[in-house]
This record gives C-alpha cells, sequence and structure tokens, in this order.
C-alpha cells in the first residue's frame, strides 16, 4: 500500500472534524472520497498536506510513519494538492505558474525560456499540451485545472489530491480532464478525488470511501456499488426523487430588452441581450463560463449599467438603479461566487443570515437578536447547515455549507423574483436535493426564477425555458420538455442547434 492514514481523529474543541478515520492509497490508483457537506473530507485531506495536524492517528507513506507540519512537507514527499479555487497568478504566464518556486536559473536570473520548455515537455509526456507563453488570465477554467496539475507534477508529486476539480469546469472540460486523470493514474500516478459527483466519481474511480458526521461509512470498489448506493452511504437514507409539475406561467415578472455592455476590447460583454421571465417560471441561462451570463446577471441585479436597453421589474423601469432599490422592487440573489459577493467571511452565520433582513428584524432602530437567532435557526435545520454554533463565523464553514446559509437566506426574502445563479456549486447530493426543491417549491407558488448553471443536468431538470448564451448573445431558446444535453451542447460551443 502506498499510503495509509490510520485512526485519523482531529477535533476543533468540542467539535470532532474527523473520528478515527481510516483511509489507504495503492500506486496508480484513483481513489475518491465523498460525503456531505462537512462531513470531514477536506480536514482529513488538509492533514494529508500538511495544512492542519491529527489530534491523534498517524500515517504511513510506504509503510514508515511520517508527518507533515506544512504543505512543504507534504510536496518533499511527493504529495501535491489542487484545490477547489485555484491558486494562480492571472497575470503571470502558464509557464511562471509552473515553475513558480522552482525557478530554472541563468546566472542569476530567471530563464524564462527553460520554463517555457519544461512546461511544454510536461505537457507532451502527461498528455497535456498546453502553451507556456499564454497568460493564465486567458485561460479558460479547464485550461486552469491542466495547469494546476502540472504545476504539482512539476513539483515531483506522486499523490495527487483534486479537491472538487470539475466545479467550475464545462461538460466537454469535464471529460478531457476525467481522461488525463485515467492517462496519468495508467503511469503510476496515485489519486485522492474529492467530488460530490457520483456519476464522475463511477466513471473515473477504483475504489469509493464515504465519509458521514466525520465517521467512515464504508470503502468500496467502484465497480460493485452505484450512485443510488452511494447516496445513501452519504446521507443515511434514500434521497426523495423531485417532480416538476405542469403549471400555467402567469405576467412577466422580469423584463430585458436589447441591453448591450461594452467590453474595453471592440468585442461587447452583452450585446442586444433580450428575455424575459414569468410568473411560475424558470428560465434556465446555459453557457459556457465567460460568454455574457455573468455581465447579464449583474445588470439586472444593478451590480453594472447597461450602455444600451432596459431592464425592467414587475412593470417598472429599473435600469441602473441601485442595488438596494432593486432588491426592494423585488428581487434576490444568489450570487455565482459565494466568496466574493454572498458572504462577510469575518461575520457570525447569524450575522451573514441577518443581511438584507434587517428592517423585518428592528424596531426603533434596535434588532430583535432572539428573533433573528430564531430565524437563522430554523434555516440551519431546515437546509442541514452544519455549524458549531450560530456565532461562529463564516470563514470556518465548509463551502457547501455556506451555500446553504446563502440560499436558505434568499429564498426567505421571499421576492416575486430570484437569480439562482450556480445555486448547487460545491454541494452534496442531501443538500442539491434540498435546493431544487426549494427551487421548484418557489416556482409552485408563482414566483419567477432566472437559473444560471453550468451543469446542463440542472437546467434540463429544472427549467420551463432554456436560453443559451454564447459571446455575449442569447443564440438559441429551446423549450426544456424537448432539449436534450447534445443540441444544448452545440449552442454553447457556437454551433447551431439541430432537430
Amino acid at each position: 500500500m502506498l499510503l495509509q492514514m490510520e485512526s485519523i481523529t482531529k477535533s476543533y474543541g468540542s467539535v470532532i472534524a474527523n473520528n478515527q478515520v481510516h483511509f489507504s492509497l495503492k500506486r496508480g490508483e484513483i481513489h475518491a472520497l465523498v460525503g456531505e457537506n462537512g462531513a470531514g473530507k477536506t480536514t482529513l485531506m488538509r492533514i494529508l498536506y500538511g495544512m492542519e495536524s491529527p489530534t491523534s492517528g498517524e500515517i504511513l507513506l510506504n509503510g514508515k510513519p511520517v508527518s507533515f507540519a506544512s504543505p512543504a512537507d507534504a510536496i518533499k514527499h511527493k504529495i501535491g494538492m489542487v484545490h477547489q479555487h485555484f491558486m494562480l497568478f492571472p497575470t503571470f504566464t502558464i509557464a511562471e505558474n509552473i515553475v513558480i518556486g522552482r525557478e530554472p536559473s541563468k546566472g542569476v536570473g530567471f530563464d524564462r525560456k527553460a520554463a517555457a520548455a519544461e512546461t511544454e515537455r510536461l505537457g507532451k509526456l502527461y498528455g497535456m499540451p498546453i502553451d507556456p507563453w499564454k497568460k493564465v488570465a486567458d485561460c479558460s477554467m479547464g485550461m486552469q485545472q491542466r495547469v494546476e496539475i502540472l504545476k504539482v507534477l512539476y513539483q515531483g508529486a506522486e499523490v495527487i489530491i483534486l479537491d472538487e476539480p470539475t466545479g467550475v469546469l464545462t461538460p466537454l472540460e469535464v471529460k478531457e480532464l476525467l481522461v488525463a486523470i485515467k492517462g496519468l493514474a495508467a503511469q503510476g500516478k496515485s489519486f485522492i478525488l474529492i467530488s460530490h459527483k457520483l456519476q464522475e466519481i463511477m466513471e473515473v474511480a477504483d475504489r469509493v470511501t464515504v465519509l458521514r458526521d466525520g465517521k467512515l461509512t464504508g470503502t468500496v470498489e467502484a465497480k460493485d456499488t452505484n450512485a443510488e448506493h452511494l447516496s445513501r452511504l452519504m446521507v443515511g437514507r434514500d434521497l426523495v426523487h423531485i417532480s416538476r409539475y405542469q403549471i400555467s406561467r402567469g405576467k412577466p415578472v422580469l423584463e430585458v430588452s436589447n441591453v448591450t455592455i461594452r467590453g474595453v476590447k471592440t468585442k461587447p460583454l452583452l450585446s442586444d441581450v433580450s428575455l424575459h421571465v414569468n410568473e411560475g417560471e424558470i428560465v434556465g441561462i446555459a453557457g459556457i463560463s465567460g460568454n455574457g451570463q455573468s455581465e447579464l446577471i449583474q445588470a439586472i441585479s444593478g451590480l453594472m449599467k447597461p450602455e444600451a436597453g432596459t431592464v425592467k421589474l414587475l412593470g417598472e423601469n429599473m435600469t441602473g438603479a441601485s442595488v438596494g432599490a432593486i432588491r426592494s422592487r423585488g428581487l434576490a440573489h444568489i450570487p455565482e461566487d459565494r466568496y466574493q459577493w454572498g458572504v462577510a467571511k469575518d461575520a457570525t452565520v447569524t450575522e451573514n443570515g441577518l443581511m438584507g433582513h434587517a428592517i423585518k428584524h428592528q424596531k426603533y432602530g434596535v434588532l430583535n437578536g432572539k428573533g433573528i437567532r430564531q430565524m437563522v435557526g430554523e434555516w440551519v435545520t431546515r437546509f442541514g447547515i452544519k455549524t458549531g454554533s450560530l456565532s461562529t463565523r463564516a470563514q470556518y464553514l465548509s463551502g457547501g455549507n455556506l451555500q446553504k446559509l446563502i440560499v436558505a437566506r434568499e429564498l426567505a426574502q421571499k421576492t416575486p423574483f430570484i437569480i439562482a445563479a450556480e445555486p448547487t456549486r460545491g454541494v452534496d447530493v442531501g443538500a442539491m436535493e434540498i435546493i431544487h426543491g426549494e427551487l421548484l417549491k418557489k416556482r409552485e407558488e408563482r414566483g419567477a426564477i432566472l437559473l444560471v448553471s453550468s451543469e446542463l443536468t440542472e437546467i434540463l431538470k429544472l427549467s420551463d425555458r432554456i436560453l443559451v448564451m454564447y459571446e455575449g448573445k442569447i443564440v438559441g431558446e429551446l423549450e426544456a420538455e424537448s432539449a436534450t444535453e447534445e443540441q444544448i451542447s452545440l449552442l454553447m460551443a457556437g454551433g447551431k442547434a439541430v432537430g
């Protein structure tokens, strides 16, 4: 056995993140690690990567006990980690990002040509060809993921930890990444794959280990299990199938007409975009990241002012209005980037839950602390948000639990219209079931929802109509009942729908 983690326990005061967990890895194996948000997956891997120290237990590498005081120690022992949020310098080239910290030198200076040559060699060796001179800022998310993997390979990693590696990738990029992982494993590299996407795990993993509430609930051979069995191990119950009922659509709630936003270059970020969302309707926006979805969301929510066109909410022209004015008119917003737009990391769970709800919980300028805590506490129970207490700072919650808090807060606004941008990014199957159910419930209550998601399965499952964006334009509109993943993928790539 290449790697063994024996009886790993990690406590934070009274909170036990890992409880007597066993995990092992063979050479050339792809071993998936799954579990609900807050189950202890990331904590276990942070221990392996030297970012945390275990309270008890030991790590064996090639049968010998080891301990890591820092990621540098782990890297010295040929263990690398690609984090969920990429740690790249956008203004640097691909080669500069890959060799940083171990730069080849020429005399007393940095040898850029040697760095580029080594990057190119690595890409060819591991079946991930790459342009070493391209700046990371100009790379797709899939290419950035490739850069991160090549970076740890350059550092000599034999064990590679991938934390939610497909969370921001397009379907085509996901397929390319899974092929690359299989190819690297065939060359003897060993992978630990943290993921919520069970179908991807079934496609690529050799073994799967499941954690629930910090404890090991099972390690199984991938060929001997299926997604349903893994779901039961993760959440302790069978998932409920959620149905989307046919309901009549009402009058328009959101009306976007001929909206244009110009970029710094000649090509517009948004070009003459028009759409509407009716009462009792979910309109899905599909598209590869960077094709205008973010700018459309910002134009509707008041974060960016259109240069042309209008945005109406409930019949009132809100073009260029402030965020506060638009929210007051009836907009709630689950943002695509929870850390940048959704939470204040230094604020508590209660304080983050209060955002947007303060007026309803104050009298004569004094906040009703008891009422606020009761409100947020109900969300914690209803959405299964794992937190030590309501006074815990948001930065100590897992990404998936933060996402559940934001979704609960925004749905509780009970507005006639909500933008749900990547509502289930980074959440487990149990939380996904809850969030999907809540969005469909809002639809059935005659709410209007604009759903922006990189997950085509989510778009197809929830939407009544699907709009596809490409290079700042809406290039197709499909009824969800008759739409196929192939049609949408073709439109996303700039082709024309057929059939």
